[in-house]
């Protein structure tokens, strides 16, 4: 079962009205309109089963504090942005009418509190005299060394005016942009990333569409790239370390790694069908790689604000039928990206690169903002091992 009535949800967690109703509106339930009574909701039974296996009652203070560490609590106070409602906010601003008109650089300078001076100053100052690094191993592995390089060179970060961070952030993302991006002929420092981007995939027809994602990755809350560089950050390190740990956990197919994921959903559908596929990888008990979010039960206000201006495509279009009629699950941005890097014939990797590209810039309002905070992030840790098996072992 798909979609539960609220009878059903509240039978299944054994909780009153009000738990459930509080429960959805923190984004741990999804919900939809019941077909048969829009004025009646009805529950995302994966959610409610998933909120059923936890311990009823009163929880102690280490299983309150391991669970703060989960998916969907808030871990650390932040004020550049939010999911709410349905929309991301950035700083209070709809990240979806951002991308409207935005440029990753307005963004950048809305998340990282530039002054209007400094938003005009800080970008050719941080993007001349960087050089991409050279490497046969692919975008990812540019970056990954051209930061490593940065990071055994840079300052400390805490202790530093505000300003001075302000403009090494701009030559951080800078740096990662070059990597990824490399020496286009025809380019110019000047240029906008979103320009530079569409000139190295020879897509400067669909430079608005790479300007708008850009726009719409820039941040996503204390995901787990950024709270990795809020972490690294939090030592004291350079605003590049910080980067760079966030960076790293874009090799994982947990984070970031949704669009290579539902690569292998696609070859799957044209082996067979979409039904089949969907049906398929259900089967093996695995996450369905680019549908469904937590935090947006009505859908993915990103994917929707790409998809809108993307033509439909095959295997995608069938997929995402085929998602929310087995699994109740809509579009989320990975799969906007794989149809934006199909239908724009983008290269292969150019999701990963759109990801990490925008999301530098929340990365680095993250750090920015974790100096201000100066303290140190460090979680306790609820033994589980054995007890200690003689005095002499220590």
């Amino acid at each position: 079962m798909v979609w539960m009535t609220a009878a059903e949800a509240l039978h299944v967690l054994n909780v009153r009205p009000q738990t459930l109703y509080a429960n959805v509106s923190r984004g741990k339930i999804r919900t939809r309109p019941d077909d048969d009574d829009p004025r009646r909701s009805r529950y995302h039974g994966d959610d409610v089963l998933r909120m059923a296996r936890r311990a009823n009652g009163r929880r102690k203070v280490e299983a309150v504090s391991a669970q703060a560490m989960q998916y969907g609590d808030p871990v650390l106070p932040s004020a550049v942005s939010t999911a709410l409602n349905g929309r991301l906010l950035y700083r209070g601003h709809d990240a979806a009418t951002l991308a409207e008109t935005a440029s990753l650089e307005d963004i950048a300078a809305l998340l990282w509190e530039c002054s209007p001076a400094e938003a005009g100053a800080i970008w050719p100052a941080g993007a001349s005299g960087v050089s991409p690094v050279a490497t046969h191993d692919g975008a990812l592995t540019a970056a990954l060394v051209a930061l490593a390089r940065r990071s055994a060179l840079d300052p400390p970060s805490l202790g530093r005016p505000a300003a001075e961070l302000r403009a090494e952030a701009a030559s951080v993302l800078a740096t990662l942009v070059a990597a990824l991006a490399g020496a286009q002929p025809g380019g110019h420092a000047a240029d906008t990333i979103s320009r530079r981007l569409a000139i190295a995939w020879r897509a400067e027809q669909h430079e608005d569409l790479i300007r708008r994602t850009l726009v719409l990755m820039a941040d996503h809350e204390l995901n787990a790239s950024t709270f990795a560089t809020r972490v690294a950050i939090s030592t004291g390190a350079s605003l590049a370390a910080g980067v760079l740990a966030g960076l790293t956990t874009l090799t994982g197919p947990l984070h970031g790694g949704g669009a290579a994921e539902f690569a292998l959903l696609i070859a799957q559908a044209q082996a067979c069908s979409a039904e089949e596929a969907v049906s398929h990888w259900r089967d093996s008990k695995r996450p369905l790689p680019a549908f469904g979010h937590p935090l947006y039960p009505d859908g993915d206000p990103r994917a929707a604000a790409l998809l809108k201006r993307l033509p439909k495509i095959s295997p995608h279009a069938e997929l995402a039928l085929a998602a929310e009629q087995q699994a109740g699950e809509l579009p989320s941005i990975d799969y906007a990206l794989s149809v934006l890097t199909a239908a724009c014939d983008l290269p292969e990797d150019a999701p990963l690169i759109l990801f990490a590209t925008g999301r530098c810039v929340g990365w680095l309002a993250h750090a920015l903002e974790q100096v201000q905070a100066n303290r140190l992030i460090r979680p306790r840790a609820r033994y589980t091992g054995p007890v200690a098996l003689s005095a002499g072992i220590y």
